[in-house]
C-alpha cells in the first residue's frame, strides 16, 4: 500500500529542523534549508508551537492539472512525482497548491516537490511526522 506524510504531532515539534535538512540532503543532495519540501515554522510570536507545510497528497492534485507540459504525474495514494526533464519552470503548480507546499529552486529551475519518501520521519528525533498508509 502507498503511504503518505502526515504532521499529526507537531505539538512535541521544537523547531530543530532536522526534518527539513533531511528532505534537503536526501532529495536535492543539499543542505539548504530552502531546498527541502517540508517547511516547519513558528505559528507566530517566541513562545508559539511549529507548524509544518506539508504536501497533502491530493488525490485529484491541482498542481498536476496546472503542469502544461505533465511533469507532474499523480502517484498512488496522492501526490504527485516530478518529471525534471518535461519541467520547463512556468511556476503554474506553484500557484495552484491548494496549501503552498510547492516551491521554485531557482538555482536548478525545477518546483521543489514532496515526493512522499519519508525520509524526513526516519530522521525526526520527536516523532512529529508519520507515514500513514492510504489506499490507490
Amino acid at each position: 500500500m502507498p503511504k503518505v506524510l502526515r504532521a499529526d504531532n507537531m505539538n512535541k515539534c521544537l523547531g530543530c529542523f532536522t526534518c527539513m535538512l533531511t528532505c534537503a540532503a536526501v532529495n536535492h543532495n543539499n543542505h539548504n534549508l530552502a531546498k527541502s519540501s517540508i517547511k516547519v515554522k513558528t505559528r507566530g510570536g517566541l513562545q508559539s508551537k511549529f507548524a509544518a507545510t506539508i504536501c497533502v497528497a491530493c488525490k485529484e492534485p491541482a498542481c498536476a492539472e496546472a503542469c502544461p507540459t505533465n511533469a507532474l504525474v499523480k502517484r498512488p495514494g496522492g501526490g504527485v512525482k516530478l518529471i525534471e526533464e518535461k519541467c520547463i519552470a512556468c511556476e503554474k503548480c506553484i500557484a495552484a497548491c491548494i496549501v503552498g507546499s510547492i516551491h521554485m529552486d531557482y538555482d536548478r529551475k525545477i518546483p521543489i516537490v514532496c515526493k512522499q519518501c519519508g525520509a524526513c520521519v526516519r530522521m525526526c528525533p520527536h516523532n512529529c511526522l508519520s507515514m500513514e498508509e492510504v489506499s490507490e
